[in-house]
């Protein structure tokens, strides 16, 4: 992957159908691994800026890690909060969107 890429995720939603999600980031919480996920259209851009929060399993090298629903309120909170510090730290005050591919 050279540096101009970016690591993307396909979710499989309840309904079945597969979505494309580029990987924002992945951080630690309470001793946990999460994962934040920006869906991607079929252009490879995001429609409305909506954010996906997983808790991130690992399963070890041999096996792709899994996501998790975060399913307790409080759990959410914390992680919400913590990925709300990461944004606020990123220098996005620069970078024109619309110039990305």
């Amino acid at each position: 992957m050279n540096e101009n890429e970016s690591l993307t995720v396909t979710l499989t939603l309840d309904n079945d159908e597969e979505l494309e999600c580029a990987v924002l980031t992945i951080f630690e919480a309470d001793s946990r691994q999460y994962i934040a996920l920006l869906p991607l259209n079929s252009e490879g851009e995001s429609d409305d800026g909506q954010i996906y929060l997983y808790r991130l399993i690992d399963h070890g090298e041999e096996e792709e890690p899994g996501l998790e629903n975060i399913l307790d309120d409080d759990e959410f909170e914390r992680v919400s909060e913590i990925f709300n510090e990461w944004m606020d730290e990123q220098d996005f005050g620069d970078i024109d969107l619309d110039d990305m591919e």
